[in-house]
């Protein structure tokens, strides 16, 4: 890793490398529910940028920089009524294109709003998702066609979590399936897993060999390890850019889920989770039915405020040492002492400092996936900015759809990528049957 490689992946401002590429795809960037018609604005920060978003009178988003255009006061300060938000300072008043639609304090004569343009961005809504277009296109690309974010809200569990880093570091625990034998997994072995559960070659063998690829999507990887005499043990997992990831958590033909890592700013990121209601539990509980240690998945968030950083932020937080346990670290039941496999994944994460020092790292096989993600996010980026090369998913949103995750058995021997086609085949697809 050289230094500019390290800036390039993890600034994200305005006229940064990666701060263009992220610029070229839809963002979801917050809940629909977190915002109500004719009620206050919210600060949002996204790409280093300070913004507000409220939901106008006929129920329309906006999204627009932090400024009104006149004296650059606060937006957020501003009225939310009758399908615009007028600035408290002169009255002027802005809808959700960003239009100026009223300037009160100047005399009729006089009046230039139709010159007077808000720094809005296009915000569009689906399946319970704010999602906002950053870039400079006139016509935005299509949405999406990630197929978790292809669910109706009935159907998907939506979580959104603030991390205290950036969204770099952040992304590759996801991408790293390594550590889960220890982090999450250390002090569980395979007899305390009941007989079904394949996360038992996991713990039986911490240290797999990978296959890692370069997709349409992304990257892949693919770990695996000896199963039952005769069969392999296979983890599969994915990255989309820009920043998106599935992880192997979970049987392949139903684990329908997708994780975005949305950079508020260089140090900020928010986890944007979808999961499919339908699927089956990840396996959490012992032989016994009792939770395993550290296995809880519960988010106990602070109340939200108003500040740029004040939305979903759990109480475990490095002010705090993430609310380890030294007492269960130390007795051997929980082996990092912190409470939920997020909250663990999460407090690493925050602990490597708001960005990561990547010339310190000593990378070894188990990072292969992170080598092979950082060099292809990299080179996407670079063509991007030197060519205009359009980036994968762009124009073509429905390459995202077929691209699944998981862990299955098959025979000795098999091909990985015969493997992963083969579950592919046999993957359980709602939208389709929906459809049908």
């Amino acid at each position: 890793m050289r230094q500019k490689d390290s800036d390039d992946l993890v600034r994200v401002g305005p006229g940064t490398t990666m701060g263009h590429l992220m610029r070229q795809y839809w963002l979801p960037a917050a809940m629909s529910s977190e915002l109500k018609a004719d009620r206050e604005p919210m600060r949002l920060a996204l790409l280093g940028e300070k913004l507000i978003a409220f939901r106008d009178s006929a129920g329309r988003v906006g999204v627009m920089d932090n400024k009104c255009p006149h004296r650059c006061a606060s937006l957020f300060l501003g009225r939310n009524e009758e399908n615009g938000i007028r600035c408290v300072y002169h009255g002027w008043k802005f809808d959700v294109d960003g239009n100026c639609v009223d300037m009160p304090s100047v005399p009729p004569e006089r009046d230039f709003k139709h010159l007077v343009h808000a720094k809005a961005y296009k915000a569009v809504e689906r399946n319970g998702l704010v999602w906002v277009y950053m870039g400079d296109r006139k016509s935005a690309p299509p949405l999406p066609q990630i197929e978790a974010t292809l669910l109706p809200d009935s159907e998907v569990t939506i979580q959104f979590v603030q991390r205290e880093c950036n969204w770099l570091q952040a992304l590759e625990g996801d991408i790293d399936t390594c550590h889960f034998g220890f982090l999450h997994g250390g002090s569980i072995n395979a007899d305390m897993l009941p007989d079904e559960a394949l996360l038992r070659y996991t713990l039986t063998n911490r240290a797999p060999d990978y296959n890692v690829a370069d997709t349409d999507a992304g990257t892949m990887y693919a770990a695996y390890r000896d199963g039952a005499p005769g069969e392999t043990y296979w983890r599969f997992a994915n990255f989309m850019l820009p920043f998106w990831t599935q992880t192997p958590q979970g049987k392949f033909a139903t684990h329908l889920h997708n994780r975005a890592w949305v950079p508020m700013d260089d140090e900020h990121t928010m986890f944007v989770s979808l999961r499919w209601k339908n699927e089956p539990s990840f396996v959490t509980d012992d032989r016994n039915g009792n939770l395993m240690p550290g296995f809880g998945r519960n988010f106990d968030y602070i109340p939200n405020s108003t500040d740029w950083y004040g939305r979903w932020r759990l109480k475990g937080r490095p002010e705090n040492d993430w609310l380890i346990d030294r007492e269960a670290q130390m007795r051997g039941g929980n082996y990092t002492g912190i409470a939920g496999i997020h909250q663990q994944d999460q407090a690493v994460t925050e602990s490597m400092g708001p960005i990561t020092d990547h010339l310190f790292e000593h990378l070894g096989p188990s990072d292969m996936m992170i080598m092979r993600t950082r060099r292809r996010l990299l080179a996407v980026a670079r063509a991007l900015a030197a060519k205009g090369t359009v980036p994968p998913g762009v124009d073509n949103p429905e390459i995202m759809y077929r691209v699944r995750s998981g862990d299955f058995m098959t025979e000795a021997g098999l091909d990985w990528r015969a493997a992963y086609d083969r579950q592919m085949e046999a993957a359980t697809r709602p939208l389709q049957q929906a459809a049908e």
